[in-house]
């Protein structure tokens, strides 16, 4: 799936589905798309959830599929240069991939001088995270170590970006959207900005490895770039005005 909230150039590359977020409000005429909204899903929860409301419609609708994967509009992985939608990933490296592994992730992230956790926090609200924790610890008791040791690491596999074998896709959503189901039900997000209540599109990035490493699933990375450049100088600056206590944004178009 190639996520979008609105029309963009699409890989045009077997294998690729592009798929319209948030379909229910985003649908415009013209958007010939797949859409979230149709079947089982969550589309109107698309302004809290992000992206996942595509990987839940994927979940639920998607059930004669082997593998299932995700990439943004922007955001891709690519086979080699130049990072254009010429290049993305193919289908039969795809497959290749996944002869030998059950799941293909983006090279990990680094946040160099803050973990996860301190990381989150500076940028978000901490009340969510906190309550993600909770509900670990409750109900999911055996991912709690894990999800204590992503937390404290200073690099992670993010942007909900992924390729699974069904098995695995299968236990990814189980455990995703239990957890957040559970969080959501027990936090008030009324009085966040838009941008925050995007809050468990937020956490879910988090959850990646936490769900990985507990289950022992054999995965690899490959390369991912943003089309249009990752404004890694603003990046940079922002995250050393969150270190010091200047909330700034987190999500550069």
């Amino acid at each position: 799936m190639v996520v979008a909230h609105k029309k963009f150039p699409m890989p045009d590359k077997k294998g690729y589905l592009p798929i319209l977020v948030g379909a229910v409000k985003n649908y415009r005429t013209g958007i010939e798309y797949q859409r979230d909204d149709e079947g089982e899903n969550i589309s109107a929860k698309n302004p809290n959830y992000n992206e996942l409301t595509a990987v839940y419609w994927a979940w639920k609708n998607l059930k004669d599929a082997d593998a299932i994967g995700l990439v943004h509009y922007r955001r891709l992985f690519f086979d080699t240069k130049p990072y254009s939608l010429n290049n993305v990933l193919s289908k039969p490296k795809i497959e290749k991939l996944l002869s030998k592994y059950d799941v293909i992730l983006p090279k990990k992230r680094n946040y160099y001088i803050e973990s996860n956790y301190s990381h989150y926090i500076h940028a978000h609200h901490k009340e969510p995270l906190d309550k993600t924790r909770e509900i670990i610890k409750k109900y999911y008791p055996q991912y709690l170590i894990n999800f204590d040791k992503v937390m404290q690491r200073k690099k992670a596999h993010m942007f909900n970006m992924f390729i699974m074998q069904k098995v695995a896709f299968e236990s990814y959503c189980s455990f995703i959207f239990g957890v957040l189901e559970k969080v959501e039900s027990q936090i008030d997000i009324s009085n966040y900005s838009v941008q925050e209540k995007r809050v468990f599109g937020y956490i879910s990035e988090l959850l990646m490895d936490v769900w990985l490493e507990t289950n022992n699933f054999n995965a690899t990375e490959v390369k991912w770039e943003q089309l249009g450049g990752k404004k890694n100088f603003q990046k940079a600056v922002s995250l050393v005005e969150r270190k010091i206590g200047i909330k700034t944004k987190t999500h550069f178009k």
